[in-house]
């Protein structure tokens, strides 16, 4: 029994190392030169994790992002962090609704942002903490609190700060 799980296990390997290569090769038509970085992105996203990237403006942090989603045909968001941000300009807010045919009020949850695959948080620091814990709710438990419901984010969730 070991014998066969381990050759699905090598086979399954061998599988996701060919998907990687790929991937890269795609990504490498956009992106040039930035091959630690890359491979730092993919590494996390694969484990299931976020990335912080740190550099100067005009190094492609963006691109990357949104050129790596694009190769996973995934949803991708891109929120600017103002110190004026709050936390429901990402997470998604309730509105009020009539009901054309019946007059009744109700809520309806308007999603925000975060509720991509793939959220490139740019400039995080510049927000307010209130706002931030908003986010790290996001990337922990994979899942936002807006006006007392909780709503589970897509899968896969991934996260990049610039």
């Amino acid at each position: 029994m070991t014998s066969v799980n381990q050759h699905d296990d090598v086979a399954q390997l061998a599988h996701l190392s060919a998907a990687v290569r790929k991937l890269r090769a795609q990504v490498a038509t956009r992106i040039v030169g930035q091959e630690d970085v890359i491979d730092g992105v993919l590494t996390a996203l694969l484990a299931g994790g976020h990335s912080l990237l740190i550099g100067v403006p005009g190094l492609a942090k963006t691109l990357l992002v949104s050129t790596i989603a694009e190769a996973l045909e995934l949803s991708f968001n891109r929120v600017q962090f103002t110190p004026d941000l709050m936390p429901g300009d990402i997470t998604g807010t309730e509105l009020v609704e009539e009901d054309p045919a019946t007059g009744r009020r109700g809520f309806r949850f308007v999603p925000g942002p975060v509720f991509a695959n793939v959220l490139l948080a740019d400039e995080i620091n510049r927000t307010p903490p209130k706002t931030q814990a908003a986010l790290l709710q996001a990337m922990q438990e994979h899942e936002v609190t807006a006006a007392g419901k909780t709503y589970p984010l897509p899968d896969p969730f991934f996260e990049g700060c610039d």
